[in-house]
């Protein structure tokens, strides 16, 4: 199953790990990136410092079976770099029926980004995304560790509009 499907441009770091690992009993790691994919040394280093009872793949996104993920008997927690990523994802086959949730963490500023939370900055296009992907029938949050309150569609919307 698909314990959570999840936005963070640092892919696997250690609040992946210390975190949302526990909360929600993943007991495999799945990112689905194709920078990642094709660099050795960004699957070495994102592995290393896993505890030797999780089991992490690092695949492109294009060559991910959304089916085979959400059929496996443990829990997995997939990563994406970016909103982008969901919405390829979905492209592919991802469905709320495989993974009903979907979470955004970490996206980095850049230009036409606007902050949603302290982790989380959002241009435009991307918050549309979002939108899709809940009318979808995704439940869509936005947090950066899970004992934060998430912000559903509604309030990112209503942050990257408010000025400032």
């Amino acid at each position: 199953m698909i314990a959570l499907v999840r936005v963070d441009n640092r892919l696997l770091h250690g609040q992946i790990l210390e975190a949302w690992v526990p909360r929600l009993g993943a007991r495999r790691i799945l990112v689905a990136d194709d920078e990642a994919a094709r660099t050795p040394l960004a699957r070495a280093a994102m592995t290393l410092a896993l505890p030797p009872d999780l089991p992490a793949d690092v695949e492109p996104l294009e060559a991910v079976e959304w089916d085979r993920v959400a059929a496996s008997p443990e829990p997995v927690l997939v990563l994406v770099r970016d909103v982008e990523g969901l919405r390829r994802a979905a492209a592919r086959g991802l469905t709320p029926a495989l993974s009903p949730r979907l979470n955004v963490g970490n996206v980095h500023f850049a230009p036409g980004r606007r902050p949603v939370t302290a982790s989380a900055y959002l241009a435009p296009e991307e918050v549309e995304e979002l939108r899709a992907l809940s009318a979808a029938g995704f439940a869509v949050d936005l947090r950066a560790v899970p004992s934060d309150s998430p912000l559903g569609i509604d309030e990112v919307e209503r942050r990257t509009r408010s000025p400032g």
